[in-house]
């Protein structure tokens, strides 16, 4: 038993350490893994998608292409044109923390002083990715441009590697 309560603790540990997967998904919340967007206004979007701690910066751009394919075929559009895009490396502070307590009482005829130091270390994984596009869609002929897609070779591309 008292080697089991060791293992447990371990095991509970490495598992907080632990990240979110990075997946083509809706993302369940502000700050969680994967897609979400805002209709700015017909045809146009601004696409975000966020990848978890450790996801390759390749991966977080083509899922953000993928939501742009995906939302411009749900449209009815044949391409779409990035027009700005933002990435941001974002995560919590890994550095370590050092704090130092002091307290003191007075109990009738006696009194006591103490001194404490703490450390903490942030086991919530490395930084996390995102990009975020802003995509002007359109129908027809794909115009010629380097920031222009067409939607169903993306699709078909980047969606055969989700």
């Amino acid at each position: 038993m008292k080697r089991i309560v060791p293992l447990v603790l371990a095991t509970l540990l490495l598992g907080a350490c632990a990240s979110a997967p990075t997946l083509y998904q809706p993302a369940a919340g502000p700050q969680a893994v994967g897609f979400s967007e805002y209709r700015i206004e017909p045809g146009r979007y601004r696409i975000t998608f966020r990848g978890g701690s450790g996801a390759p910066p390749e991966q977080v751009a083509d899922f953000a292409l993928l939501r742009a394919a995906d939302l411009a075929l749900a449209d009815g559009y044949d391409w779409f044109r990035v027009s700005d895009r933002f990435i941001r490396q974002a995560g919590p502070d890994n550095s370590p923390r050092l704090s130092i307590g002091t307290g003191g009482g007075s109990f009738g005829h006696s009194s006591s002083f103490g001194v404490g130091v703490g450390t903490s270390f942030n086991l919530g994984g490395g930084p996390a990715l995102s990009q975020t596009l802003e995509v002007l869609m359109g129908k027809g002929a794909k115009p010629a441009g380097a920031d222009i897609y067409d939607a169903r070779e993306v699709r078909r591309s980047v969606g055969a590697r989700v």
